[in-house]
């Protein structure tokens, strides 16, 4: 591999950060983690303080269905095309308007009284979660259409997540902040006031490359493209989308009469969202990429062999027609693209996308738990540690994953980043021990002197050196998974793609939790973090996998964004 070559690694991210682009990827990041901040965390410390009750709030938890589920609506927004808007451009049409519809949601949230006008509350929230998940679909096509040789998709990738990560902050403890000094109608009129601003910003943004979508519209309004010689038979497209879109609509009214029952239905006969999370989650999973990623597999290996073909154009002669042409390149065509370039590849990449979270997002939920119960912290010195010390720790990480993407390549990053990931599961095994290592490291490095001059302890000092290992860990490891993830998929159904891709990690976060939390039950959490650390370690295995696959096969490995250190060096 000639990656070594590569050594003005600082060269590059300069050039990528003076690109308007990278700035305003910065600014989307910004835009999407924002109210996701407010609408699923610091909105119960508003209900608490307006004294909501416990059994009224669980409605609130229904709004994180449509950041689980936000996938089952991407390809409208990879094929629709908003009045007037459009002109904006493919995806900044949807991002523009999301942010606007976002801001205005928490500005007249913020001129409502939760206590007493709590439908009008809850439904706002609902809705602007939906546009939040909305927003997150179409800037993470963005990302991927708008990427080039100098604004990589490492880099925007990148700088996504750090834009992500300070929305984390102003949504979260400077929220907190300005509550106790201020109100909450002031906090949410403020963020409301942020992202209009950000949504005016956005209307001078690039989008797409106008050549490249010009020739999209034109293929897309050809009356042959689906139907002239050598594609597959109108009968065995008509088999196949009937298939998937039975398994979507499942989907869709699995989750839509759920949200439904729930908002209907009084405190005491409320269904529990953990509950149909972990029930239904992995089923619509399966029904909506698992199951018809096969049917994909299945029109390939027949276009492959020659079967099923036109041996003469058959344009679309009726309306019904056309409207199955449409359907078929919204929800089969991003699925046959994908499976016809990775081939049996794709195993390899839904295994990597199942695990490669795995240690962080399972013994997340445990986090809590473990740091104020087993190892006796107080709240204050949790939030400390945890909030401010560690997201600085998580940014610093995700800086530091940027540049490796540079240097070192973004397959060696992401097996790298899977290690360390892994391996930080030992440092919260040895403060499940008693801490021995974390202190002595602590106190060799002298970051023990540091926290006790600035007010903290020994004691302290240890479980911020473990949270900051792992967060550094896990940043270098987001940073080269989300650029590897936007690597695969395709400039024409990025929506479609990286949704339902990213859709898969849903899966980890629901099968293994309980079985997690029965073992901390009976063996404690030193050989729960031992677990996790193995787990981890397979997702290293599948890394070096994936990456001497792309070796071996180089353009024919599916990938549509070549790795900018192999581009430098050759």
């Amino acid at each position: 591999m000639s990656e070594a070559k590569a050594k003005p690694g600082w060269r590059a991210v300069i050039r990528a950060l003076g690109q308007p682009k990278t700035g305003y990827m910065l600014l989307f990041g910004f835009a999407a983690g924002l109210p996701y901040a407010l609408l699923l965390g610091t909105l119960y410390a508003w209900l608490s303080d307006a004294k909501v009750d416990l059994e009224t709030m669980g409605v609130f938890s229904l709004i994180g269905l449509a950041y689980a589920f936000k996938f089952l609506w991407s390809p409208a927004l990879d094929r629709i095309d908003l009045p007037l808007l459009h002109r904006l451009g493919k995806r900044k049409q949807w991002i523009v308007t999301a942010q606007l519809m976002l801001g205005a949601f928490l500005v007249i949230l913020s001129m409502l009284n939760p206590l007493t006008q709590l439908g009008w509350f809850s439904l706002l929230a609902g809705l602007g979660a939906f546009a939040s998940a909305t927003q997150d679909v179409v800037i993470d096509a963005w990302r991927v259409d708008v990427a080039d040789e100098v604004a990589t998709i490492d880099m925007l990738s990148t700088v996504y997540q750090l834009g992500y990560r300070i929305a984390a902050l102003v949504g979260g403890a400077l929220a907190l902040f300005m509550a106790e000094r201020t109100s909450w109608p002031t906090v949410y009129l403020t963020m409301g006031a942020i992202l209009l601003v950000v949504g005016f910003v956005g209307l001078w943004a690039p989008d797409t490359d106008a050549k490249a979508d010009n020739l999209a519209e034109a293929n897309q309004a050809d009356p042959h493209g689906l139907r002239g010689v050598g594609q597959l038979s109108p009968r065995v497209r008509a088999w196949s989308l009937g298939a998937v879109a039975a398994l979507w609509l499942w989907a869709l009214l699995t989750v839509g009469s759920f949200m439904v029952r729930s908002l209907t239905a009084t405190p005491e006969t409320r269904p529990d969202s953990v509950e149909f999370i972990t029930t239904f989650g992995p089923l619509v999973v399966l029904a909506t990429v698992v199951l018809p990623a096969l049917i994909a597999a299945w029109l390939v290996r027949k276009e492959k062999s020659g079967e099923g073909l036109l041996t003469e154009a058959k344009p679309a002669l009726t309306g019904a027609d056309r409207v199955m042409d449409h359907l078929y390149r919204a929800l089969v065509l991003p699925l046959t693209d994908l499976i016809g370039r990775l081939g049996w590849a794709i195993i390899i990449v839904i295994a990597l996308v199942l695990t490669y979270r795995i240690t962080d997002s399972i013994w997340g939920s445990f986090a809590y738990p473990f740091y104020l119960d087993e190892l006796q912290y107080s709240k204050d010195e949790v939030a400390v540690a945890s909030k401010f010390f560690g997201v600085g720790a998580l940014m610093l990480g995700l800086a530091l994953g940027g540049y490796l993407l540079t240097v070192l390549g973004r397959m060696l990053t992401l097996t790298l980043g899977a290690f360390l990931a892994a391996a930080t599961n030992l440092l919260y095994a040895d403060l499940a021990r008693g801490g021995a290592v974390m202190e002595a490291v602590s106190n060799i490095t002298g970051f023990t002197w540091l926290v006790s001059h600035l007010g903290g302890d020994a004691r302290m000092a240890k479980l911020m050196m473990a949270i900051a290992g792992e967060n550094i860990a896990v940043g270098i490891a987001g940073a080269a998974f989300v650029a590897y993830l936007s690597s695969i998929v395709a400039k024409g159904y990025s929506a479609v793609q990286y949704a339902l891709l990213s859709s898969l990690t849903l899966l980890v976060g629901t099968l293994g939790r309980g079985a997690l939390g029965q073992m901390i039950e009976e063996q404690g959490y030193f050989s729960v973090f031992l677990l996790t650390t193995a787990m981890g370690m397979f997702a290293v295995v599948l890394c070096v996998v994936e990456w001497v696959r792309q070796a071996r096969l180089g353009k024919d490995a599916g990938v549509v964004a070549p790795e900018a250190v192999a581009a430098e060096a050759k």
